[in-house]
């Protein structure tokens, strides 16, 4: 009898400040049995320096189940993110989580998480994110971090950090991908009914749409749509500008403000996220794989595949191919 492969373990940290809404999000994606879907078995752990509930804002508390003493066996560390973006944590939880990293620890902090991982010093010399609207008292209050705002969600370090509120899923799902594979992240997201990934930055948020830019949304969505239906075809911007009605280069601009992005990194996005479910779901070789998802050659997909996910298409299949998958 074959026995089922151990839970991941994973650590939600809890302290008096926590936003409840990050903690329902790690909560969904990690702590959901979906194995009937080919979910991997997660062991989602409340950790905290003590017993006792933590309070939360609007009256809510989280009762812990597990203590400090607990994390050494954690695989994945979340930290969620601040009512007050300047609460500082328990000390001895900031020592726990110095000593994780020092152990290797893949350890991951959404919106103003950040600050939190600041204060334990692991942000020092690293790339972070955190909102938008934060991200200058986190440059203020911790000169030594590398503020950016120009993405989602930033690795440095095996230390993770996300953009503000809903760029947590993004990055929560993307820990699940990179962990397990994009058929289980997009699983947990299909039951979330929200996007397996999301392209382009947080800069698309800043900046209220005007009733004209609501019209270009219109039309670049269906460009979009479009675009998503014919991956296997040479997409060019000009030939998508043309079908929005746009210049080239009005077009572009308009992309860049609706997406956070470029078109061209737009369609690499979802060329890439359409070759992994390939790679999962079927035992297609190689260059037709790379057709279908408008690669056009097994080179380029590889080379793609190794600046985007330090991975090449044969570690990718060999490590997340599904059983049974057809050809």
């Amino acid at each position: 009898m074959t026995r089922p492969a151990p839970a991941h373990r994973i650590a939600l940290l809890a302290f008096p400040g926590i936003r409840a809404f990050d903690v329902s999000v790690i909560t969904e994606v990690w702590g959901a049995d979906r194995t009937d879907r080919a979910v991997p078995a997660f062991e989602l752990r409340r950790v905290a320096v003590g017993p006792d509930p933590v309070p939360m804002r609007g009256g809510l508390a989280l009762t812990p189940d597990r203590t400090l003493a607990w994390l050494p066996r954690a695989e994945l560390i979340l930290v969620p993110g601040l009512d007050d973006h300047v609460t500082t944590a328990p000390q001895p939880m900031l020592a726990a989580l110095r000593r994780a990293h020092a152990r290797g620890t893949t350890i991951a902090a959404l919106c103003g998480g950040a600050f939190t991982l600041a204060q334990a010093g692991l942000l020092d010399g690293r790339r972070a994110l955190t909102h938008w609207a934060l991200a200058d008292l986190l440059r203020a209050r911790h000169p030594r971090v590398r503020v950016e705002a120009d993405a989602l969600f930033v690795e440095d370090g095996n230390v993770w950090t996300s953009a503000g509120t809903a760029a947590g899923i993004d990055l929560c799902l993307h820990l699940v991908r990179t962990a397990h594979g994009a058929e289980a992240a997009a699983a947990i997201a299909r039951s979330m009914v929200t996007a397996p990934f999301r392209t382009g930055t947080q800069a698309q948020f800043i900046e209220h749409p005007t009733p004209h830019a609501d019209r270009d949304m219109d039309a670049l969505a269906e460009v979009r749509a479009y675009a998503l239906a014919h991956l296997d075809e040479p997409l060019t911007v000009a030939a998508l500008a043309a079908r929005a009605g746009m210049s080239p280069r009005s077009f572009a601009r308009h992309f860049a403000s609706a997406t956070g992005t470029t078109p061209l990194r737009w369609l690499l996005g979802h060329r890439i996220a359409a070759a992994q479910k390939l790679l999962e779901r079927t035992d297609l070789p190689m260059p037709e794989i790379a057709r279908r998802s408008g690669f056009g050659s097994e080179v380029t997909m590889r080379q793609h595949f190794a600046s985007h996910l330090a991975t090449s298409p044969h570690a990718y299949r060999t490590s997340f191919a599904a059983p049974g998958r057809a050809a």
